[in-house]
């Protein structure tokens, strides 16, 4: 692309990659035919391939329907317990993994709580974060919100 040459190298790590993410399937589609959920596995994979020590994901899962968000959940945590680290941006606290143990809460643009995620994600915490009644469920290492 774009007179770029292609390494034997660069091939083997692409392939390594398109394996860890289990996307074999999707190596001759165009990003256009795929599902949302297909499509940001594939970028993420891309990213993969340089080897970060860290992805930036902000609201990941809009748009996905349930089946592709248990395996894009599922592929985060394969991710974080391969090493790198995941910073997540989201509302939605059912999308931080369990393997995330640092958790920021923030208001208008400022940092309310920031600590470890047992202590942060509190009914009172959230309840005062979002101005409205909550409680707050942990269930298997996923956070859950009722009654808002």
């Amino acid at each position: 692309m774009w007179h770029q040459v292609v390494t034997a190298n660069m091939e083997s790590k692409a392939l390594e990659v398109i394996e860890f993410m289990e996307i074999a399937h999707l190596r001759e589609r165009k990003m256009t035919e795929m599902s949302s959920g297909e499509a940001r596995r594939f970028l993420i994979a891309r990213a993969l391939v340089h080897k970060p020590k860290a992805l930036i994901l902000d609201e990941p899962t809009n748009s996905l329907d349930l089946h592709a968000l248990h395996i894009f959940r599922k592929t985060l945590r394969k991710i974080a317990k391969s090493g790198t680290s995941i910073i997540l941006v989201t509302q939605n606290l059912q999308d931080i993994i369990p393997e995330i143990n640092r958790v920021i809460l923030m208001k208008r643009g400022k940092f309310v709580y920031d600590g470890v995620k047992d202590k942060v994600l509190t009914s009172n915490n959230i309840g005062r974060l979002f101005d409205a009644p909550v409680e707050i469920i942990n269930k298997d290492g996923y956070y859950y919100a009722f009654g808002y």
